[in-house]
């Protein structure tokens, strides 16, 4: 039974993966920061399967004790200050966990079997934020890189030194440059679940307004549960590298707005959506579209939600637990 660590397990993606690897096979480890981490409880429910490791990105010892312990044949490092908007507050947190715990991680699997003898492969959840001011449209793996916040900065970081870790050690490590992927198990705090969420509360009467930010950016929207099969699917090449995963299409947010209030039966989104300045970042990235094709051709990856069924799942899924929470 191959065995698979996770970081950011309780994660949208490490859910996702956890599931995935399950039903592959796999035995399926979970790094979880701090001894009593509130998600603990609740992430046991859900994933009987996974068994929680202790560890944190930030101290390197923590990283090579968990390895140590579980010996495992796949490393999937997706743990970071995730939240874009966040990182321009938190930058030095930023960097710290979503830039040099990649060094850390890739530090504890080279100690621990990075070697011949004891290969465990590597993948690095890098992001498209990483092209942020973009040079070309689309976008593909040989695009050079203009980050516009502090996390696209720590990405960067993480992305080259996966690369640099590869050359010079040996060592199994790839990159998915992943698009914005979505679902159900989006943090609330980000741009596509906080629309579906709220025009779902307003639609069952609990709120009556959506305050966004800049509507105009537009964005490559995937979903989640195809692109974890992306992250496999690189880590079962004979030889490590790095790919895009995405869908080859954009959508701007009023796309995004339009689709999600028609889906919880609101009409006219503008009858319900403000714009507050205090949302807009202070470097924006306008335009992010993926060119999927050396996944596509060489992973033999295809995504099987598309954007309009990805909204409408989305919709869908928090119009039945808001209601379901309204009643309890």
């Amino acid at each position: 039974m191959p065995k698979a660590f996770i970081t950011g397990i309780t994660g949208q993606d490490g859910q996702h993966l956890a599931e995935f690897l399950h039903s592959k096979g796999y035995q399926v480890f979970g790094m979880l920061k701090g001894q009593n981490n509130p998600r603990a409880i609740q992430f046991r429910d859900e994933f009987p399967y996974v068994e929680l490791v202790p560890g944190d990105l930030a101290d390197l010892p923590s990283l090579v004790s968990a390895l140590d312990q579980v010996q495992p044949d796949e490393v999937y490092n997706l743990g970071a200050i995730s939240f874009v908007a966040i990182s321009f507050n938190q930058a030095e947190l930023t960097s710290n966990i979503t830039g040099l715990g990649v060094l850390r991680m890739l530090e504890a699997v080279r100690m621990v079997g990075g070697t011949q003898n004891n290969p465990i492969r590597f993948y690095q959840a890098s992001s498209s934020e990483m092209f942020g001011q973009v040079r070309e449209i689309p976008q593909n793996e040989l695009t050079p890189f203009h980050p516009r916040s502090p996390y696209g900065c720590a990405k960067v970081f993480g992305h080259n030194i996966t690369v640099n870790y590869r050359e010079s050690y040996g060592i199994y490590a790839c990159s998915g440059i992943l698009f914005n992927h979505e679902g159900p198990r989006r943090g609330l705090e980000f741009v596509t679940r906080k629309i579906t969420n709220t025009a779902a509360r307003i639609k069952l009467g609990i709120d009556k307004e959506l305050v966004m930010g800049n509507l105009d950016a537009k964005r490559d929207w995937g979903y989640a549960g195809d692109y974890v099969r992306a992250m496999w699917l690189m880590l079962q090449q004979d030889q490590p590298d790095d790919y895009v995963v995405a869908t080859g299409e954009t959508h701007s947010i009023e796309e995004f707005l339009t689709l999600a209030f028609e889906e919880a039966g609101l009409g006219d989104w503008r009858n319900f959506v403000r714009q507050d300045p205090k949302f807009f970042r202070p470097a924006e990235v306008d335009l992010l579209i993926g060119d999927p094709t050396k996944a596509q051709k060489k992973l033999g990856w295809t995504r099987e939600v598309d954007f309009a069924g990805l909204v409408k799942m989305m919709v869908r899924h928090d119009l039945e637990s808001e209601a379901s929470r309204a009643k309890r």
